[in-house]
């Protein structure tokens, strides 16, 4: 009881310590170096339409104007986009889903689903170190009834952890942002974590750069998604764990 009234009483603290805000920072300060490698190496022009686009208007004034770079300056082009998807999963920043729809209207289905997933697995690997150093006060505080289901979870697949782990990514039981998080929180080793983000992001990532090549046919982000799209993406997931489900009917 006076443990609890201590706490009560006490007063809210800033979740990180210095030396977390330290790490954080310098990670930040890693992309934004990138970013400013690129905008030096790129000819004199005005830049203006360069932001994270919020909506398909805005993608498509981002894509008119790349279009006329990718050829020139592909590097940059590839250096700059890839730079700017991982700090967005990095950090949880909305948005990426845009960022993949700009992969197919820039470089085409196969070049696009190979950049999209090399950059959300890069980005999701670097979220789950960062978390892994200084997540943890975050996610108790922002998702502790969420965290507590995924842990359970996660301790009763533990044999068939990878066939779970690939569910999740093929289906939006959980959003993607938060297994990022709370992976290693919940001690989901990273080679799991790893082999089910890069084969699990697939078929979304298909899905969506196929899409951003017929961009101006979009009337929004909701027609991404219909019902075949979200069928055959939970049947793949199904299809996924039913190694896990068969093991646990003969035990």
């Amino acid at each position: 009881m006076e443990g609890r009234e201590e706490m009560k009483g006490s007063k809210p603290r800033f979740p990180l310590s210095f030396w977390e805000v330290t790490v954080a920072s310098t990670v930040v300060m890693a992309f934004v170096l990138g970013l400013v490698g690129v905008y030096l190496t790129m000819p004199a022009s005005d830049y203006s339409f360069l932001k994270l686009p919020r909506s398909l208007e805005d993608l498509q004034i981002l894509r008119d104007h790349l279009e006329t770079y990718t050829s020139d300056y592909t590097v940059q082009v590839l250096v700059g986009y890839c730079v700017v998807y991982i700090f967005m999963q990095t950090f949880m920043i909305p948005g990426t889903v845009f960022m993949s729809l700009l992969a197919g209207a820039l470089f085409g289905v196969f070049k696009g689903v190979a950049l999209v997933v090399f950059t959300a697995t890069a980005g999701a690997s670097s979220c789950y170190f960062l978390s892994k150093l200084i997540g943890r006060p975050l996610v108790f505080s922002l998702w502790p009834d969420k965290l507590s289901f995924f842990q359970a979870q996660v301790a009763q697949r533990r044999e068939r952890l990878l066939n779970y782990m690939l569910f999740l990514r093929l289906t939006p039981t959980l959003p993607n942002t938060f297994i990022n998080v709370a992976s290693p929180i919940v001690d989901v080793p990273y080679h799991i974590f790893f082999m089910a983000t890069i084969i699990g992001l697939i078929p979304a990532a298909y899905i969506t750069v196929r899409a951003g090549i017929a961009l101006g046919e979009l009337q929004s982000v909701g027609d991404l998604y219909d019902f075949n799209s979200i069928a055959t993406l939970f049947l793949i997931g199904v299809v996924s764990v039913t190694p896990t489900l068969m093991s646990k009917t003969k035990s």
